[in-house]
């Protein structure tokens, strides 16, 4: 079979390599029919990741078809469409019995494209696929329901969730990427009084206003000002950084009000100064995390009764055997206006 092969930092390939097998029990073999790139790849590729080994298969947002289960499988057979979560779960471990899966101590968490093979790939082996995968109902499409692995968990739970939003806050998302955009759809379903998004692309904040943005903002200085204006001076309720540098997270912290929460969702691969000089006696609440997924249910029953729209992240769209063009178009996204690229077998 094909798959993107991480070279080491710079260097990706797709190339043939040995189609996955059943290694244990609980394993199953999925078909991609449809796959992603997330920025997290990109970071990769940058080094940021060292734990990504040389020769891993990149990729962890997939959609397929069951075509092999391991003999300790017994919610899926072969022949059902499945969305293959981000993180992989154990379901029985202390921190899975609470819904915390991005801290699986039995052998899940983040993996696919990290620790294990990923999904940038023909077939991939998910690892627990009873408690890993979610099956699709016949009238959610793949590339709907693609972007339900990572990216709108992710900025639903780790954005909106830790970041508490509540009706009639004002919410600044700094960066409108993928991870951006989702969280402006997940804050409105709290009903905030102003969604202010921040981004140095023009295309990009043309996309926060119609996923849902009351107010834009191009650079710091008029994030600051704008927020000043309809908080009274106050500040942001909650401010999520949505980009992974050291300067958007400096940035929302500056611009969350005392007693406001500061919720962190980009992956960082360079230190941030934390101004605890000046945070500490403002009673600011800073959360990171990794994405558990324990949302993923309650967003595909939205998605499938149309409360949300997956379809509307996908700007490109491209076969699995364009993966290097598609990635190309994905890491220039200021040109090309990329939000998400879905490649479809």
């Amino acid at each position: 079979m094909k798959a993107l092969v991480y070279g080491g930092p710079g260097r990706r390939e797709w190339k043939e390599v040995p189609r996955p097998e059943i290694q244990d029990a609980t394993d199953a073999i999925v078909r991609v029919t449809a796959v992603t790139i997330c920025g997290t790849d990109l970071h990769i590729l940058k080094g940021d990741v060292p734990e990504v080994e040389p020769g891993r298969i990149l990729g962890h947002e997939a959609v397929g078809v069951v075509e092999e289960v391991g003999a300790s499988v017994t919610g899926l057979q072969r022949g059902d469409r499945v969305l293959i979560s981000c993180i992989t779960t154990c379901g029985r471990c202390r921190y899975c019995r609470t819904g915390s899966y991005g801290q699986c101590l039995g052998g899940g968490g983040w993996i696919l494209g990290h620790t294990v093979d990923g999904v940038q790939a023909e077939y991939v082996r998910v690892p627990f696929a009873d408690t890993s995968t979610h099956r699709l109902p016949d009238d959610v499409s793949d590339t709907s329901a693609v972007v339900l692995a990572d990216i709108l968990p992710t900025a639903y739970e780790v954005g909106v969730l830790n970041g508490a939003v509540k009706p009639a806050d004002t919410v600044v998302i700094v960066g409108a990427g993928p991870i951006g955009l989702a969280a402006v759809q997940t804050a409105q379903l709290y009903s905030p009084s102003h969604i202010v998004v921040v981004d140095l692309s023009p295309t990009r904040l043309d996309a926060a206003k119609q996923f849902g943005a009351d107010i834009t903002a191009s650079s710091a200085d008029e994030a600051g000002r704008v927020v000043r204006e309809v908080t009274g001076g106050l500040g942001a309720d909650v401010a999520i950084e949505a980009v992974g540098v050291p300067e958007t997270f400096e940035l929302c912290t500056k611009l969350v009000r005392p007693g406001g929460h500061v919720a962190n969702v980009g992956v960082h691969g360079k230190p941030a100064t934390l101004h605890l000089e000046s945070l500490w006696i403002r009673n600011v609440t800073i959360t990171t995390g990794l994405v558990d997924t324990a949302s993923t249910p309650t967003l595909l029953r939205m998605v499938e009764a149309g409360r949300i729209d997956g379809e509307r992240f996908i700007t490109h769209r491209f076969a699995l055997d364009e993966m290097e063009k598609a990635y190309q178009v994905f890491e220039n996204a200021g040109d090309s206006g990329a939000l998400k690229v879905v490649l479809q077998a």
